[in-house]
């Protein structure tokens, strides 16, 4: 597994649907090594902290496997890292094999699988596509979000190593399925529940299934 390309951006603003509209979603690579702390990337920053980054969220990874299926479902649409958004453009680091709560190193840091991106409406900004929030759900190539366990820097071309698995065995996938698609696996959903490193507000999300399919 490998960090192929870094990519930070700091929010700006754009013109979309006849509105001015702040975004983080550029982001362009960079050389060197950067310095990865609890929150984000130095020179990398969220416009809209309510629902992107945080502590859960301070990192997106995107692998570069995916962009091929991009470049056959959007053939006119250029399509360098960072396209996605992400901060890693990664290579063997897939939702199907990733657990939640995994541990990773990567240069000097080491990071968490957290959960899933469920993206909002800036994506289909960054593609100036108003379908593609729905395209790329339905694709359920996501990317990952991780947390932070040890600030340190990072840079292209680092390995990215496995240091622990998560014992409760629950994909990212698992978690993009659970709650985009097949939301009354009642037998899933109360594993997940039990997952310590998934979010609080997803478990709460979950439970609130659990007891809405469940009744």
């Amino acid at each position: 597994m490998k960090l192929l390309s870094l990519n930070v951006g700091l929010p700006r603003e754009v013109c979309w649907q006849n509105k001015t509209v702040a975004t983080g979603i550029f982001k362009e690579p960079v050389e060197g090594s950067v310095m990865l702390r609890t929150l984000n990337l130095v020179g990398d920053k969220q416009a809209d902290l309510s629902v992107h980054g945080g502590a859960s969220k301070a990192v997106y990874a995107y692998p570069v496997e995916h962009y091929e299926f991009w470049k056959s479902e959007l053939p006119d649409v250029n399509l360098p890292y960072g396209m996605f958004g992400e901060n890693f453009t990664t290579s063997g680091l897939l939702e199907e094999t990733v657990h939640i709560g995994d541990c990773f190193g990567v240069g000097e840091a080491e990071i968490m699988a957290t959960v899933p991106r469920m993206p909002c409406y800036k994506l289909g900004i960054k593609f100036d596509r108003a379908d593609m929030v729905k395209r790329f759900m339905v694709s359920r190539r996501t990317g990952i979000y991780f947390a932070v366990v040890k600030e340190g820097g990072v840079k292209a071309g680092d390995q990215i190593k496995r240091l622990r698995r998560d014992g409760h065995g629950i994909t990212v996938a698992a978690i993009t399925r659970l709650y985009a698609f097949e939301k009354d696996d009642l037998k899933m959903l109360r594993r997940v529940v039990q997952v310590e490193a998934l979010p609080e507000n997803w478990r709460d999300g979950f439970r609130r299934q659990i007891e809405k399919y469940a009744g």
